[in-house]
């Protein structure tokens, strides 16, 4: 019988590590049972994954095409951020509400606590390699070429997976203290979006205070580089690479360290 004190723990990061290593099964069936219940129900199942950015894409290809004058690639620069946005947005919000679920197993048995938030980045995850066959395929319809910088795409996801984590560590550290942050998130989310040059050119953002909007945007530098890959067929330069994986690797550590301390006691405020 394994016994647990916390008492005895030497660090709190490198336990909850071990704890996910030992744990790794669960997380399977977590990430496995959070793909199932998204889809059990659904007429269209996985399909709709694919559908849902296409769905979005061809409306606001027909409301801001012509404003943009980018007319024959805009469906394939808007769908490349979609994929990126929808990826993140999803699951930081539902790794809030995972956590609040959870909350009340781990006063009744030991668990990672980090197990719920990687469970949603997993299933999220597998949702964003579904939605690259429309992106894929709305690339082949306009004549978007796809060049050999998308051999590096993994390199930007896992960036932006470790952004992502980052953040669902640090909301879902929150949302335990102050509950009203389930609630004002998706304000803050839906400005930050537009914030982001997700559904139109950077450019707009740069003449605004001398571009310092983009600047002070940790998501811009992942996304970027995720679009140069994709939609421009370019790869970044170095420092890019280097302010993206500064930006991602602090946010990571901060939200895991701050998110494993505080875990503990969890148990008393939900």
């Amino acid at each position: 019988m394994t016994i647990y004190d916390s008492a005895k723990a030497k660090s709190s990061s490198l336990e909850e590590l071990k704890s996910l290593w030992k744990y790794k099964d669960l997380i399977k069936q977590l990430v496995r049972r959070d793909i199932v219940t998204r889809y059990k129900r659904s007429f269209l199942g996985v399909l709709w994954t694919m559908l849902n950015p296409l769905g979005t894409m061809i409306i606001l290809s027909i409301v801001f095409s012509r404003m943009f004058n980018m007319r024959g690639t805009y469906p394939a620069y808007i769908i490349t951020g979609l994929v990126f946005w929808t990826f993140f947005s999803q699951t930081t919000q539902f790794s809030i509400n995972s956590t609040l679920w959870g909350s009340d197993l781990f006063k009744r048995i030991f668990l990672p606590r980090t197990s719920f938030i990687l469970s949603t980045t997993g299933s999220n995850l597998a949702n964003l390699f579904f939605s690259l066959v429309p992106l894929l395929l709305i690339f082949i319809v306009t004549k978007v070429p796809i060049q050999i910088s998308i051999l590096l795409l993994p390199l930007s996801i896992i960036l932006l997976i470790a952004f992502t984590l980052g953040i669902s560590l640090l909301l879902s550290t929150l949302v335990v203290f102050f509950p009203d942050v389930a609630d004002f998130y998706p304000v803050l989310i839906t400005a930050w979006m537009y914030l982001t040059p997700i559904i139109y050119p950077e450019e707009l953002l740069k003449d605004i205070a001398n571009g310092l909007v983009l600047k002070l945007n940790p998501l811009y530098y992942l996304l970027k580089i995720f679009r140069n890959l994709l939609f421009d067929g370019i790869i970044p330069p170095i420092q890019e690479w280097g302010i993206a994986a500064m930006v991602s690797g602090l946010v990571l550590v901060l939200g895991w360290i701050i998110f494993v301390r505080k875990s503990k006691t969890f148990g008393y405020y939900v």
